[in-house]
């Protein structure tokens, strides 16, 4: 199983990432041994997505990432 993730960051800002283990992606951001998030912990986990590839997982953490939007971030959290 494969997730994608959104993070909320301390300055507010989103991360958006996907993992084949998301448990242990979310420890190392938590760790800071993730150079994106490191200076801007703690975090808030606010969405995640399953899918059963890595190739579905990563064409939609790049579709995110292409919307360049907070605005579009923030409409998808708050569908669920």
């Amino acid at each position: 199983m494969y997730h994608v993730y959104i993070l909320k960051l301390k300055d507010n800002s989103y991360y958006v990432g996907s993992s084949g283990n998301l448990e242990q992606r979310l420890f190392s951001h938590e760790r800071g041994r993730v150079r994106s998030t490191k200076n801007k912990l703690p975090f808030r986990l606010i969405h995640k997505e399953s899918y059963d590839g890595r190739s579905e997982a990563q064409t939609r953490e790049y579709q995110i990432k292409g919307w360049k939007s907070r605005a579009a971030i923030e409409r998808l959290i708050k569908k669920e």
